[in-house]
């Protein structure tokens, strides 16, 4: 596992936004400095847990998704928000985590 990004989730407005139509969120860049952070605001209608939608989460690259997530709570199943990556997001201790395979 290598830790990927941290996704705060916020409100309002921030610098840099890259609004994801298809994901119904806008996010920035976590490759814009050395400690991957993400501002995420999600939008009204994004389908997703609010555990996600409102306590930051921590993301790790696995080298395959299936067997990490094994015995874990998920709560978003695995998807591809884009081409060439599975994302899936499981409950540890009550924090989201989000688990991404890049194939």
């Amino acid at each position: 596992m290598k830790f990927n990004h941290v996704g705060i989730p916020v409100t309002g407005k921030f610098e840099g936004e890259i609004d994801l139509p298809h994901l119904k969120m806008t996010v920035s860049d976590h490759e814009n400095n050395p400690y991957g952070i993400q501002w995420q605001r999600y939008w009204d209608d994004a389908p997703y847990p609010d555990l996600v939608k409102t306590i930051p989460h921590v993301a790790f690259v696995v080298e395959d998704i299936m067997t990490e997530l094994v015995g874990k709570k998920i709560i978003i199943e695995p998807n591809s928000p884009s081409e060439g990556l599975i994302v899936a997001f499981i409950e540890v201790n009550g924090a989201p985590v989000e688990l991404m395979e890049y194939v």
